[in-house]
């Protein structure tokens, strides 16, 4: 792990699935936001499957498997507003941190590495939620979903910072959980680490082929 760290200045991370736990909050809104529009709730365990994308492609996976055939986009925006409201209402009243995660943004804070988040979570959502947990003051900056105008896994958000903070891709590294996050990193000529307990649709981060594998976050430091 040393040595996939060395000349590194510029950490990206991952949100969902890499530092928290934020299934069952999103589980929570997803099911608030399928009542409302009077279809069945879709239950924790579907939504763990269908993060990672964003907002409204999570809301499009729960009405499809709630209808049984892709949903009308009038049907889609009513849906994904209803769960940005729910949503909003409690983003981290059941997220967790991972075991590890707050413990290696700390010592990598400590290094004088620049730490910053890119999510496909909306921006709005990010604060609150890093507030909650006691890990906002590590991050140099945050990207969310619909920060700029394309996300992960196009590599935008990540050549973003290299240009924001002046630090060549080769001194980056991407860290997530998600076969998105390692396509985004590569895509942007960053170093790729993956941890295997996250959400990546039921499919071995692994077979993603990420520079190196983590089982916890704090094996960094």
């Amino acid at each position: 792990m040393r040595q996939m760290l060395d000349g590194v200045r510029l950490v990206a991370f991952d949100l969902d699935g890499t530092l928290v736990d934020s299934v069952p909050d999103l589980a929570v809104a997803v099911d608030a936001a399928l009542v409302e529009v009077a279809l069945e709730p879709a239950g924790e365990d579907k939504v763990r499957h269908w993060v990672g994308n964003g907002a409204w492609v999570l809301v499009e996976r729960a009405l499809t498997d709630a209808l049984g055939e892709a949903p009308s986009e009038v049907l889609t925006r009513r849906t994904h507003d209803a769960f940005i409201a729910h949503y909003r209402r409690a983003p981290s009243a059941r997220t967790r941190l991972y075991p590890g995660a707050k413990q290696a943004l700390a010592g990598l804070h400590e290094r004088g590495l620049t730490l910053c988040l890119v999510t496909n979570k909306p921006q709005a959502f990010i604060a609150p939620i890093l507030r909650a947990l006691g890990i906002d003051g590590y991050f140099a900056a945050c990207l969310g979903g619909d920060t700029l105008a394309r996300r992960k896994p196009d590599p935008l958000p990540l050549l973003h910072l290299c240009d924001r903070f002046d630090i060549a891709p080769r001194h980056c590294l991407m860290i997530g959980d998600s076969r998105h996050d390692v396509a985004a990193g590569k895509a942007a000529g960053f170093r790729t680490l993956a941890v295997p307990y996250g959400y990546n649709h039921g499919e071995p981060v692994a077979d993603s082929d990420p520079d190196g594998v983590v089982e916890s976050l704090d094996q960094l430091v």
